[in-house]
């Protein structure tokens, strides 16, 4: 049975909203942990690395409801949602860097993550439903 768009895309904004407070939180902790050289990249890639299995687990149940058949076949599947947020990741940050770059302001490079963020959710939406989470990936084959 397929959900209705309206209860879709309340979910997809409430889980994406939470990643983002968790990425934001992550990028906020490693700055304030760490500011030696590339504590900027870090930052970020900590913030990606804490919001990704999170929002796998609760998009594949909640909004695609999407059952694996074995441990095997969701790793393979977290490998395809993960290689699908590549590009999605690039649009994150490159929008927050950019941020970065133009303002060199913390609070700034923020705004630029939560924008990018919210880029990147749209257009990870469209490639899960169209890719990932579709019915020929019963039988994910690396």
């Amino acid at each position: 049975m397929t959900k209705p768009a309206l209860t879709i895309a309340v979910l997809y904004t409430l889980f994406a909203s939470l990643s983002t407070i968790i990425n934001i939180g992550t990028q906020m902790l490693s700055m304030w942990l760490y500011k030696g050289l590339y504590a900027i990249e870090i930052s970020i890639l900590a913030g990606t690395a804490t919001g990704l299995p999170l929002r796998y687990l609760l998009e594949k149940r909640y909004i695609f409801s999407f059952k694996s058949d074995n441990i095997r076949h969701d790793g393979q599947l977290f490998v395809l949602y993960s290689f699908m947020g590549v590009f999605t990741t690039a649009i994150f940050w490159l929008t927050e860097y950019t941020f970065h770059l133009m303002f060199a302001d913390e609070s700034m490079r923020y705004i630029g993550g939560i924008i990018g963020l919210s880029i990147g959710f749209y257009v990870k939406y469209r490639l899960d439903k169209k890719y990932v989470f579709v019915s020929g990936n019963r039988k994910v084959m690396m």
